[in-house]
């Protein structure tokens, strides 16, 4: 007997969306996570905000948010706020009721100046380094660091002569055959911080930042990160920065690729008391890297190794969306790279925690 098809009409739920989310489901361990990283958060939170006045959305459920966005690739911040209205499972990880309205996408516009102020993506990035500290899933011996283009919003068309103004160029048509274009005469008028930068020969120079990560080898957890101009430097010069702010103790071992294989990067790395296990790059010049460091059988494990970091990267560029940013600046947009590294921890701590 075929069974009818009611249209639904029922007012009344007497199920919480806790109830509904299944106790095996990822975002349990997650969300777990995520508040007791934004608990040790809480003295930040009461200095930002104002004692009195109108209650804001909280910036718990702020992150909440960005986060279920980096987890889940939502596009945009509108299309995040249509989702979190008739999903519950979103309600329960941001910490809404069935019933509750959701705000309107201008409140992260409203807050994001906030959020920058108080560097709150670096210290929920801190917060959970810790917790992976207290359960033993990051040693003090081998790490890696590397660095990937984040391509800027914003067009070839817009990378323009610094004096046009004064000169009374036309307007840009596209058609750049046979014009010159430096970083140091022309500039992007929409993204000034962007810089026409390309890794290798064999690609085409794009407006981008460059992304760093110090990534532990045991774990595969970021423990570092930063965002930077895109300069011929800026991967070497962040290398010992990253080192330095991550505290890498005397006798720890950095793998990197041939980027890195210059005298100046290895001399610096070797005064800091780390063992540089750099590529070697022996194009038409001599390695700084000799027999000293390759004959160890460890130097060819962190040649291994640090490929993973790739995968920091390619999570960060495809689920998270940053391969091509939707900000502009680089403060908000190093903003949202510090805060991706956080959300691909908490994923890989809760792999790391299943198994």
């Amino acid at each position: 007997m075929r069974g009818d098809d009611p249209r639904p009409e029922a007012i009344w739920s007497y199920r919480r969306p806790e109830q509904r989310v299944p106790q095996d489901h990822p975002l349990r361990v997650v969300r777990a996570m995520t508040d007791r990283a934004l608990a040790d958060l809480d003295p930040l939170f009461r200095r930002l905000y104002a004692t009195g006045g109108r209650p804001s959305v909280p910036p718990e459920q702020l992150l909440r948010a960005l986060l279920l966005q980096m987890l889940y690739s939502v596009r945009s911040e509108r299309m995040l706020m249509e989702r979190l209205d008739y999903d519950l499972l979103f309600r329960w990880f941001v910490g809404l009721n069935a019933d509750d309205p959701v705000w309107d996408a201008t409140v992260f516009t409203k807050n994001r100046e906030r959020l920058l102020r108080g560097e709150v993506a670096q210290a929920f990035f801190s917060a959970v380094l810790a917790q992976a500290k207290e359960r033993d899933l990051l040693s003090d011996e081998h790490f890696s660091v590397d660095g990937t283009q984040i391509e800027a919003w914003a067009g070839q068309k817009s990378f323009r002569p610094r004096d046009e103004e004064d000169r009374g160029d036309p307007p840009a048509t596209g058609d750049f055959r046979g014009r010159p274009r430096r970083n140091d005469t022309h500039q992007s008028t929409t993204d000034p911080d962007s810089r026409l930068y390309r890794k290798s020969n064999g690609q085409e120079a794009r407006l981008c930042y460059l992304g760093h990560a110090l990534m532990e080898n045991r774990s595969g957890l970021a423990v570092a990160g930063s965002l930077t101009l895109a300069t011929g430097y800026a991967e070497r010069e962040q290398a010992l920065a990253l080192a330095r702010e991550a505290a890498l103790p005397p006798g720890a071992t950095l793998g990197a690729d041939r980027a890195y294989d210059t005298a100046d990067c290895v001399a610096a790395l070797r005064a800091a008391g780390i063992t540089p296990h750099v590529a070697q790059s022996i194009t038409n010049r001599r390695s700084a890297i000799d027999g000293r460091t390759t004959r160890h059988p460890g130097y060819a494990q962190s040649a291994t190794a640090r490929r993973r970091i790739e995968r920091i990267f390619g999570w960060i560029k495809t689920v998270a969306l940053l391969r091509k940013t939707r900000h502009r600046g680089r403060r908000r947009v190093g903003w949202m790279f510090t805060f991706a590294l956080a959300a691909h921890n908490l994923v890989r701590m809760r792999t790391l925690l299943a198994t």
